[in-house]
Formats: structure tokens, C-alpha cells, sequence
């Protein structure tokens, strides 16, 4: 026991020496910064990192985040964090104590943005040997970035000591950035050069374009240029086929949204032939109730707030259905068989929940949280995805799913399909119609209480949130054809898709616009639209 305890103490007494003879050795560098102005500052600051050594990284930390001073007492670097009236002093190697002081009796050693440039690339060459994953990578990004040719050989050592992957990948690409933009390309041999342009355009992204563009056009040699301009060749047609399939992500995202939007309309369109033009607001109300949940969640259960949007979701259904039921028994049912008369009542109701929502939560914007599961994103191959577009989109087609179920496997879902297709028939056979409409234009509302919630998520919550949509839902309803589900899903899927490909060429509202007459042409060659329904009173 004794002995172990002596070669405890002699492991202790060793690491204490070591620590102090590498204070020691950097305490001379460190000391340097705080003299000198600006190009006293960055100069030593090129000496620290190229010695090597981790312990620097807490010093040009503390020089970044503003926390490195000078003692006007003795001219000593410290870090110094307010504390109070006072500062509380600290050794910027060792970390001991070293007492407060009051704001005068120190000076802060100031930075531009020179220095800022070189400590994100002195940092990022310190930190390639850290035990962490992330740091390493984060530090193989920084010089990537820096191009800093000092770093050059700690970047080798770490690339020959690397075990992961990924990570080694990044240091190899941070490696053939510097070698093909410094003065150690004119001595590359043609092999040298060609592996290095393949390893930047294996990177396959935006910066490493930039870079290889850079060279192509620079004074290097010609092996060099040819060799660039070929990567970037190869790198461009890999960019335009991710840019397209992002193009295709982004429509599918769009098509979600509009999905669920319009597919509460496609119902109570389909089954009543009523145009509600109030449709939006049953949205905006969906996204008012999401935002009621969160705050209750905020006021007595914050450690609860990630199930928010989850209690939201049947909060918003039976609130805003509810609305509907009440619209559609106190305003609709009188207006049944007059297209017209149904479109000004809806649109006044409109006007008038807008007015009443701007009355109880004023008309600013309301802030929406999204849960910690739907916020971030992450890369797959050349895609950016973020996880709160991915979950609307299995979300709205969760929704469609279980409506359609509803509709093939349930009573109330055959009453709804024969009052759509026959609706005189279907009173002779003992079908309620009228509950059923009521029903069907709760359902409708309900489903778009949903759409509110989840465009909360993506969009500002506001009494003009329903506007935005309302059109693009009836064009989404008539293209795919009225009363149709399926209709409704391949509408909404195309028309996302069309505009997401022409606003880069076209702008938004001019794609918008060109959306707008290829659907007016559609129709005068398909007036039921893609899926036409089947059925007397249909036909009729």
C-alpha cells in the first residue's frame, strides 16, 4: 500500500514538473501578446501555434472570447472575467488564482479582424490532435478554411496518427488545400497535384468549387490549371445533380404543406360543393391553438415542452372542427345549391375570424417552438434535410393515410362516399345527409386545424397565415380533381414539385404565375381535373 502510494506521490510530483516546464517554455510567447499593438500581437500569436503545443489553446481562447489582459502592475498576461466592480484574475496557463483587481488596473489586449482570422486558424491547427472526434473535425474545417501553411506539419502528424475516417478525410482535404494554393505547389510533381485536385473534389461542396475555381485561374503552373479546371468540371455536374434532387426534396416539401392544407377542402368541396373560403382560417385557428399549448406547457410544465406539439395536434382537430360544425350549422346549410351566396358568406367569416383572432392576440406575430426532435438538421450525401421538413412530410401523409382508411373502412366514411355520389339516393336509403354534412365540414376544418399545426412550425403565426394558402389549396383541389383523395395527393405533390423547379429560373411569384395558367390550361382539356369522380349525381 505504501508503495503504491509512493509511485501515486512520483506521478503526481512528474506531471506537476511537466506542466510547469511547458508553462514555462510558452510563458515568454504568452507574455508577448499583450506588447507590441496589433502585429505584436498576431506575431506572437504565430509563434504560439506553431510550437505545437495544446496548452496554448486555453490562451488564444481566452484571446478570442475577449478574456486575455494585461496587469498594468507588472506588465503580466492574465485572464481577467468580470466579477462585479472588479475583475477576478486567473493564470492563462496554469489556471491558478491570481487575486482581483479593480477595471483599472488592467488593460484589455484588443483584436481586429486580422487577429480573428489568424486565431480561428491557430486554433483550428492546435486542435487537430484533441481527444475528441469533433474537435478534430471542427479543427480540420478551420484550416481548410485558413489555408494557413504553418499548420502544414501538425496537419500531417495528425493525418498519420488519425483512425477515423471522416475525420481523416477532412484533414486530407485541409492538407491539398494548402498544398495547392501556397508555395509548396510549384514543387508537386504532376501525381502530387492530380491527387490533390481529386481529394478537394471528393469534398463534393460549395467551398471546395470556390477553391478549385481560385486555382484554375491563378498564376500556378499549367499542370495545375489543367488539373483544376478538369476537377471542376467534374465537380460542377456533381453539384447540379444534388442541386436537383434538392430541388426535388424541396417540392416534396412543399407538396406536404400544401397537402395537408388542401386536403380538408378536397373533402368538403368534394361532398357539399361548398366553396369556404374561410378554409384558411380553420389553418390560422389550428396554429392559434398550438400556440395556447405551448404557453401552458411554458407557464407549468417546461420540462414537458417537447410533448407540446403532440397535445396540440387533437387540440387543434376538435377546436377547429368544432368552429367548422358551428359554421356549417349556423351559416352553410341555409346557403346549400347557391355557389355564389356560399362564397361571399364564407369570405365575410373570414374577414370576420381574422378580425377577432387580431382582437384576442393583437396582430403581431406569435412565437411557436419547435421541440427539440424537430429542430437541426442533417446532411445525406449532397441533401441538406431538416428534421422538421422530414416530419411534416410523414406527417401529412400519415394524416392522408388515416383519412383514407376513415373513408374505405368506417360507416361515417361510406356515408360520406355515397352522399359525394349520389346524394338524393343516399337520403332514400336513410343516410342522415344533413348530419353528414355537418360532419364532413367538421371533419374538413378539423383536418385543417392539423395543417395549422404544423405550419406553425415553419411559418409565421399570424391572423393572415390561412391567406397564403387558400388559393394554392383550391388549385391543388381542382387540379387533381374534386372530391378526390388521390387527386388531391398527386396535385399537390406535382404543383410543389413545378414551383420549387421554376424559382430559380423564374422567380416565385412569376412561377406562381406560370403555375397558375398551366392549370387554367389543364382545365379546358380536363374540367374534373386528373381523377374525375364517378356517379349520378357527379355526372350530372
Amino acid at each position: 500500500m505504501r508503495r503504491a502510494l509512493r509511485w501515486l506521490m512520483a506521478v503526481c510530483v512528474v506531471v506537476a514538473t511537466s506542466t510547469a516546464a511547458l508553462a514555462a517554455d510558452l510563458r515568454p510567447l504568452v507574455q508577448a501578446l499583450g506588447s507590441g499593438g496589433y502585429s505584436g500581437t498576431e506575431k506572437a500569436l504565430a509563434q504560439l501555434s506553431e510550437a505545437g503545443d495544446p496548452a496554448a489553446v486555453p490562451v488564444i481562447e481566452a484571446l478570442q472570447a475577449g478574456d486575455l489582459y494585461v496587469r498594468k502592475a507588472d506588465g503580466t498576461v492574465v485572464v481577467a472575467r468580470k466579477a462585479g466592480d472588479a475583475f477576478t484574475l486567473t493564470d492563462p496557463l496554469t489556471r491558478a488564482a491570481l487575486g482581483d483587481a479593480p477595471a483599472a488596473a488592467v488593460e484589455k489586449i484588443r483584436i481586429n479582424n486580422s487577429l480573428r482570422r489568424a486565431i480561428s486558424a491557430s486554433l483550428g491547427a492546435l486542435t487537430l490532435m484533441s481527444p475528441d472526434t469533433g474537435v478534430r473535425r471542427s479543427a480540420a474545417d478551420a484550416v481548410f478554411k485558413s489555408r494557413d501553411a504553418q499548420a502544414l506539419e501538425t496537419l500531417n502528424a495528425a493525418i498519420a496518427k488519425e483512425q477515423d475516417k471522416s475525420v481523416r478525410a477532412a484533414m486530407e482535404q485541409a492538407r491539398a488545400a494548402i498544398l495547392l494554393t501556397g508555395e509548396a505547389a510549384s514543387k508537386m510533381s504532376d501525381a502530387e497535384i492530380q491527387s490533390a485536385t481529386d481529394t478537394l473534389a471528393a469534398r463534393g461542396d460549395r467551398d471546395a468549387l470556390v477553391l478549385l475555381n481560385m486555382v484554375a485561374g491563378s498564376g500556378a503552373s499549367d499542370v495545375t490549371k489543367r488539373s483544376a479546371a478538369a476537377a471542376v468540371s467534374t465537380l460542377e455536374q456533381k453539384l447540379a445533380f444534388w442541386a436537383a434532387l434538392q430541388n426535388l426534396w424541396y417540392g416534396l416539401s412543399l407538396g406536404s404543406v400544401l397537402l395537408l392544407a388542401a386536403i380538408g377542402l378536397a373533402v368538403t368541396f368534394g361532398v357539399m360543393g361548398v366553396i369556404n373560403m374561410a378554409h384558411g382560417e380553420m389553418v390560422m385557428i389550428g396554429a392559434y391553438t398550438t400556440f395556447l399549448v405551448q404557453e401552458f406547457f411554458r407557464a407549468h410544465a417546461p420540462g414537458l415542452f417537447d410533448l407540446s406539439i403532440l397535445v396540440a395536434l387533437p387540440a387543434a382537430f376538435i377546436v377547429s372542427g368544432g368552429v367548422g360544425i358551428i359554421i356549417e350549422r349556423s351559416v352553410i346549410r341555409w346557403l346549400y345549391g347557391r355557389p355564389l351566396e356560399t362564397l361571399l358568406a364564407t369570405w365575410g367569416l373570414s374577414l370576420a375570424l381574422q378580425q377577432a383572432v387580431r382582437s384576442i392576440f393583437g396582430p403581431t406575430n406569435r412565437e411557436v417552438g419547435a421541440p427539440s426532435w424537430m429542430s437541426g438538421a442533417f446532411e445525406l450525401g449532397g441533401l441538406t434535410i431538416t428534421y422538421g421538413r422530414l416530419w411534416i412530410v410523414i406527417f401529412a401523409f400519415a394524416v392522408f393515410g388515416a383519412l383514407l382508411v376513415a373513408l374505405k373502412r368506417t360507416w361515417f366514411g361510406l356515408s360520406i362516399r355515397a352522399v359525394t355520389q349520389n346524394r338524393p339516393m343516399a337520403n332514400a336509403m336513410g343516410i342522415r345527409t344533413a348530419r353528414v354534412d355537418a360532419l364532413t365540414f367538421g371533419l374538413g376544418s378539423g383536418i385543417a386545424g392539423l395543417a395549422g399545426v404544423a405550419l406553425s412550425q415553419i411559418d409565421n403565426v399570424s391572423p393572415n397565415l390561412g391567406q397564403g394558402y387558400i388559393i394554392d389549396s383550391f388549385m391543388v383541389v381542382v387540379f387533381g380533381g374534386v372530391g378526390n383523395l388521390w387527386g388531391t395527393l398527386v396535385g399537390a405533390l406535382t404543383l410543389g414539385s413545378i414551383n420549387k423547379f421554376l424559382e430559380p429560373y423564374a422567380g416565385a411569384v412569376l412561377g406562381k404565375i406560370l403555375v397558375l395558367i398551366f392549370i387554367i390550361l389543364f382545365i379546358q382539356r380536363r374540367p374534373r381535373g386528373l381523377f374525375a369522380l364517378k356517379g349520378r349525381a357527379v355526372e350530372a
